[in-house]
């Protein structure tokens, strides 16, 4: 695969994550909002392992 696109997922993956983490530590976190923004986060997972990184 790309490494282009490797490093772009990983960003994308990051990037995630961060999000995830700042709405967590909210008092009252939008938990649908989590929710969807793990399920991406695990399809990036998922894409990554298929590319062997």
């Amino acid at each position: 695969m790309d490494t282009g696109h490797v490093s772009a997922l990983h960003a994308k993956h990051a990037g995630l994550e961060a999000r995830i983490r700042t709405e967590t530590a909210r008092p009252q976190p939008d938990t649908l909002l989590v929710a969807m923004l793990k399920k991406q986060k695990l399809q990036i997972k998922q894409e990554l392992a298929q590319a062997g990184t």
